[in-house]
């Protein structure tokens, strides 16, 4: 892959994350960061998995909002799980 295709990647990912958040329904615990971060993930991972089926643009779009979606949900229930212990904890 050339630094042109991972610069746009990491672009893609970044509105990929955020199209992932606004579909997870609910308050959301991930901070932003976090958030855009698993997008990137996400469209490289969807981007691989629609690859292996299709070639359409519109398809692989789809595929990496759903696994950014995914993605962020299963990450958002491990960080609000692990968050919860150490609130209200005086050292």
């Amino acid at each position: 892959m050339e630094i042109t295709g991972i610069i746009s990647a990491i672009i893609v990912g970044l509105i990929i994350g955020a199209l992932g958040r606004l579909i997870v329904p609910g308050k959301q615990h991930l901070p932003i960061w976090l958030t855009l971060l698993l997008g990137i993930v996400a469209a490289f991972v969807g981007g691989w998995l629609a690859a292996m089926f299709t070639g359409s643009l519109i398809i692989t779009v789809i595929v990496q909002v759903l696994v950014a979606a995914a993605i962020v949900y299963l990450a958002d229930g491990l960080y609000s799980k692990g968050s919860k212990g150490t609130r209200g904890r005086t050292a």
